[in-house]
């Protein structure tokens, strides 16, 4: 490009024959023709891509290959209290789908809206399942909720009604936001949560200690339970800070009045340690992967035998 470029007329010591500079011009802009086509090809390709995963989405749904797994949450005496709804997608070539693979794709589109109002209704409808059997009645479920579910105007009725035409009680359900989820229309949402809260709906804020806004909102919230973030207890063991750190949050939703629960717990160290420091409520390898329905409810009954 720099010895198409030179002026016209300007010696030096690379200098070159006006035929020659304008090969070099042509040369340019004909790279630059070809990399804007390349560009706009992977544009598409990717559009593409896209809008196929969309379309199996819509498909899957319709076909009822989505699935929800069930990793148990347990209390400081070892007895499971409620397990954590996990969406699969149960796909014809690539097997069991976790969110990572179409999550995102999902809210990009807004197809997680229906999506989402299908797992709020399966695990309404599975615990009201869970009420008829004396072993399983009691047991809480939390729902991961997205931002762009909490944004809509109808989202608490659509969660008040669906607990209603299930005949659930609203303090058997926990909705699971991300602090990302909280920052858009801070008043609109606090409303929106103390709508559920009065409904006896638990509030749980996930990933807690990640964010650097969350305790600056929390007192704003009427929240019911904080979940560690596994980034902190998997370096408790060893590592001053981490404790130290899992310590505080422990005190901090002490002092609040509100439940504490690890998740990501996968050794027995990193269990006594959080025991000790005071945490009642654990979830992770330790007690369990996520499960389908059936081993989840095999896995509770043997603990209650």
């Amino acid at each position: 490009m720099y010895f198409a470029a030179q002026p016209q007329g300007v010696p030096g010591p690379y200098a070159l024959h006006d035929g020659l500079r304008r090969v070099g011009i042509w040369f340019n802009l004909l790279s630059v023709a070809a990399a804007v086509v390349v560009i706009l090809h992977l544009q598409e390709s990717d559009a593409a891509a896209h809008r196929e995963l969309h379309a199996e989405l819509r498909d899957a749904l319709a076909s009822r290959r989505f699935e929800l797994f069930y990793q148990p949450q347990l209390d400081a005496s070892g007895r499971v209290s409620g397990a954590e709804a996990l969406l699969r997608w149960n796909h014809p070539a690539h097997g069991l789908v976790g969110p990572g693979g179409f999550m995102q794709a999902a809210e990009e589109t807004g197809f997680v809206l229906p999506l989402g109002q299908w797992v709020l209704g399966e695990a309404c409808a599975q615990l009201r399942r869970w009420q008829d059997d004396p072993v399983l009645r009691g047991l809480r479920l939390s729902v991961n909720v997205s931002a762009l579910q909490l944004r809509q105007p109808d989202f608490v009725p659509q969660v008040l009604d669906c607990l209603r035409q299930n005949g659930v009680d609203g303090r058997l359900l926990t909705l699971e936001l991300t602090e990302s989820v909280l920052m858009e229309d801070m008043e609109a949402t606090v409303a929106k949560m103390q709508a559920l809260q009065a409904a006896g709906v638990g509030l749980s804020l996930d990933d807690f200690g990640t964010g650097y806004s969350s305790l600056s909102y929390l007192h704003q919230m009427p929240f019911t339970e904080l979940k560690i973030d596994r980034a902190f207890v998997a370096g408790i063991v060893g590592d001053t800070q981490a404790s130290s750190i899992t310590r505080n949050l422990l005190r901090l939703g002490h002092d609040l009045g509100v439940d504490v629960i690890a998740e990501g717990v996968e050794t027995v160290e990193q269990y006594e340690l959080l025991l000790g420091q005071g945490c009642r409520l654990f979830q992770g390898y330790l007690f369990g992967r996520p499960t389908d329905l059936a081993t989840f409810e095999e896995r509770v009954a043997g603990r209650a035998a």
